[in-house]
């Protein structure tokens, strides 16, 4: 059997197909996209500019300190003071975000929807819920107000996005995650060549090995083995280039997160096994159909929509369950962003039911063949 491994090994490394469209199209496809959205969330960083109209006798003086305070601490916010009707007509210029009136009950106005406006809401809410702790604090439980002030100085970056896990979390990561479910998918061109060498009546190779004496399911396991291996190496390979050379946001460790490479390359080497071995179509036809299928998850992984993933898990959660791309993003996100042990195991027990289903389908499928003659 290790005669059949080393030769299977040789013939697939000389197959610039088999090398191509699992190592080195993924390589290109996430340097091009880490060039054009990997740095998205710096490039798109703007300070909020908005205008802060003082409400002659009602003004709130401590609404004013609190957004001076902002101001000086973070380059997130700049605040101008300006007489109403300046404020609006800047607003309509689109020279600033918002309105804050420092009335007696503090308010905003805003030209539009969007992040800066986000920003500016958050601020407000913020600071109206803040005093009216205080306020609590001071009608109920005067003896705590030192502690609640210290608590308030130090409540940290008001928008920090952070996970249930308590982790950061990048924007553009999500993308990154899709990228290496449908690099994992494209182990369906390392499984179609090795399902091509399995039928006789596809290729002269495959009819020579099976008029040989060698057993058939040896063959099936010999073709599996080193296509997993090869595509197992790969993926290793993409996403340490993808976690040191790039530096992309994976807080997780490296051996962490190989066990969804491992059943990731698997669940693509038996999809592509699989669906060469289904029916009588021609080459063409089988290759068109690995691409579609590999194109459509990972598109529903949210490698083109950042939100697909998304959409569909709140519309039609169980197309989620059943996608090995989002099963596979799913489980690098749990990894790195949600840190949730639960579903992290239901993502990974779904990949390998897959892959055993898969498996066992292209197995039925071979080894019920027989030819007339070859």
């Amino acid at each position: 059997m290790l005669t059949m491994i080393w030769y299977s090994f040789l013939t697939k490394i000389k197959n610039i197909n088999l090398i191509f469209w699992p190592l080195v199209f993924p390589f290109v496809l996430t340097t091009a996209m880490y060039f054009s959205i990997g740095q998205i969330q710096e490039a798109d960083f703007e300070t909020v500019r908005a205008a802060v109209v003082s409400q002659a006798e009602k003004a709130d003086e401590t609404f004013l300190l609190f957004l001076d305070s902002m101001e000086q601490d973070s380059d997130l916010l700049e605040v101008e003071k300006m007489p109403e009707q300046d404020a609006v007509y800047a607003l309509e210029k689109g020279e600033i975000s918002g309105i804050f009136y420092a009335g007696e009950k503090p308010s905003l106005t805003v030209g539009g929807s969007g992040f800066p406006q986000t920003i500016l809401q958050m601020v407000l809410e913020s600071y109206i819920e803040g005093k009216e702790t205080l306020e609590d604090v001071a009608s109920y439980h005067p003896e705590g107000m030192d502690a609640a002030l210290a608590s308030m100085k130090s409540y940290g970056d008001t928008v920090e996005q952070i996970s249930l896990g308590g982790r950061t979390t990048d924007s553009t990561a999500q993308f990154f995650y899709a990228m290496i479910g449908m690099a994992c998918l494209y182990g369906c061109f390392i499984g179609y060549g090795s399902a091509m060498e399995l039928q006789a009546n596809l290729t002269p190779l495959a009819a020579r090995r099976c008029a040989g004496p060698a057993n058939r399911m040896k063959m099936i396991l010999t073709e599996l083995l080193v296509s997993f291996t090869l595509h197992f190496v790969n993926m290793m390979i993409l996403l340490a280039y993808m976690k040191y050379i790039l530096r992309l946001e994976f807080s997780g460790s490296f051996a962490e997160m190989l066990p969804v490479l491992f059943l990731g390359s698997m669940i693509g080497v038996t999809m592509g096994m699989f669906i060469t071995s289904m029916g009588r179509m021609g080459e063409g036809m089988k290759i068109g159909i690995m691409v579609g299928v590999s194109m459509i998850m990972s598109f529903m992984a949210g490698l083109m929509n950042g939100n697909m993933k998304n959409v569909i898990d709140r519309s039609f959660p169980v197309l989620n369950r059943i996608n090995p791309a989002a099963l596979i993003s799913d489980a690098m996100y749990c990894i790195n962003v949600y840190d949730s042990p639960e579903r992290y195991f239901r993502d990974m027990m779904l990949l390998g039911g897959l892959c055993v289903l898969m498996a066992a389908g292209t197995f039925m499928i071979i080894r019920r063949k027989r030819y007339d003659s070859i």
